[in-house]
């Protein structure tokens, strides 16, 4: 089940895949046009999806494009895409032994230099048809690791894929060694056998192991103190998550006013942001827009990304950003939560989680009908609200229900004189006002939504009576 690739045969122009997709906007393409520099080479690549392996309930085909995208996201050229249902898996190639002719016989007509198998590879598996194609065989997750570790920019982000790739390449150094020989022990030819480089590359990259897990110990150590700093301010955090592409980024930049990069494209962001807005009534909050969640996430990564992801877990309220035009936004959903379970939360602290339905331009009328009148029967009961952050629909709903769901301090009413303006300015700034009346004498009468530790401190500087 072959298909078309961007830049597959002479009969497909080099950027006609790029344009191809209704979804698209129209402003996004310069954006996924511009990493393709003609004046360099691209590698050659084909794309295959084994059907049948994955736990997910996707489709076969929703799968095959997204393996595409990520490979077009490492700047590879696709030049053909293939579904391969897989019934048995051979322990040796995966593929049967028919099956790999016939694969190889399509890496030589698209004279591909890789192969990009949409799984999980053993290292048997991947040294073995690599001989048989003659071409670099990149499985799924070393395909993640690598856009993952040319988008990483922070420190910590680079730490942490460095991390995962060590990990990654541990069980896979035999591919890389067999050519050499045991070192020999001694002086002369009857020396004994002395270590392997296999054995000393494992070394190495074990004691590397440990030293990145130290320095990222100190990473979660340095995110705790925040953590506590913030709870002190004391302002409710708001965590962004969702399936990679789902518009996380364009979203946070439509709350917060933030320039963060946001592409059509996956993997776009990694490190985590984080940026303070206003809600409804003056009432700030903490927003992080963090990596984006795609289905069968490699573990070493959801292991080395755990003291980013702990921002997850330790928030007030996540909002779930999912991509509600795209045909495979349910099984996203599913994706995305199966990825959360693995994430901890605080004792004592319960998880909130509003879903985000984003993209609402991109669908035809009668569907956009159908999911604002469903989104809004939701969002009396603070499950969703449709947005779109491209256009800024719905963003302002999307505000009020977030200061509903994280509004859980206690009311103060609170007596103000006329010259205590600077105490009313602190309270609009640290709280969240939701009744305020005037009497003949001038003074103030306030409703307060103030966080305990909020009110000791107005308390404590301003010596109001409560």
């Amino acid at each position: 089940m072959s298909r078309c690739g961007r830049r597959r045969a002479p009969s497909c122009s080099p950027l006609a895949h790029q344009h191809s997709s209704p979804r698209t906007r129209p402003e996004a393409h310069a954006l996924t046009s511009r990493h393709i520099d003609h004046a360099v080479p691209l590698i050659r690549a084909i794309v295959i999806h084994p059907d049948g392996r994955s736990e997910s309930s996707r489709l076969a085909e929703e799968r095959l494009e997204e393996a595409a995208g990520l490979a077009r996201a490492l700047d590879l050229d696709v030049r053909a895409e293939e579904i391969v249902r897989i019934r048995k898996p051979a322990p040796a190639t995966l593929f049967g032994s028919g099956k790999v002719e016939e694969l190889a016989a399509l890496v030589r007509a698209a004279e591909a230099e890789a192969v990009v198998v949409d799984d999980q590879l053993t290292p048997v598996q991947q040294r073995n048809l690599e001989q048989a194609w003659d071409a670099k065989v990149i499985d799924r997750t070393g395909l993640i690791l690598e856009i993952f570790g040319r988008r990483a920019r922070t420190k910590e982000g680079r730490l942490q894929v460095e991390l995962a790739r060590l990990d990654y390449e541990r069980s896979r150094l035999v591919r890389t060694w067999t050519h050499l020989e045991r070192q020999r022990g001694g002086a002369g030819t009857m020396g004994g056998p002395g270590e392997t480089q296999i054995e000393l590359d494992r070394r190495m990259i074990a004691d590397r192991i440990v030293r990145l897990k130290g320095e990222l110990e100190e990473v979660r150590r340095t995110r705790g103190l925040h953590r506590r700093a913030r709870a002190r301010a004391p302002f409710p955090s708001v965590a962004l998550v969702g399936y990679t592409n789902a518009g996380k980024s364009t979203l946070f930049n439509r709350l917060t006013g933030s320039d963060v990069v946001a592409k059509d494209l996956l993997f776009a962001t990694l490190d985590t942001t984080q940026r303070t807005i206003r809600l409804p009534q003056g009432r700030p909050a903490i927003v992080a827009d963090t990596v984006g969640f795609i289905s069968d996430l490699p573990h070493e990564l959801v292991e080395s990304f755990r003291a980013t992801l702990e921002e997850v877990g330790e928030a007030d309220l996540i909002l779930h950003v999912r991509d509600i035009a795209s045909p495979d936004s349910e099984a996203q959903r599913r994706d995305v939560e199966a990825v959360l379970e693995q994430i901890d939360t605080p004792e004592g602290k319960t998880r909130r989680v509003l879903e985000v339905w984003n993209k609402i331009d991109l669908l035809d009328a009668e569907a956009r009908e159908a999911v604002l009148g469903q989104a809004g029967r939701l969002r009396a009961q603070g499950r969703a609200v449709a947005v779109s952050a491209w256009t800024g629909e719905g963003i302002e709903a999307l505000r009020e229900t977030i200061a509903g769901l994280i509004d859980d301090d206690p009311e103060t009413e609170l007596v103000l004189d006329p010259s205590q303006g600077e105490a009313l300015a602190w309270l609009y700034e640290n709280g969240r006002v939701t009744g305020r009346e005037t009497d003949a004498a001038g003074r103030t009468r306030l409703t307060v939504r103030l966080h305990p530790a909020a009110l000791g401190r107005f308390e404590r500087q301003f010596q109001t009576a409560v």
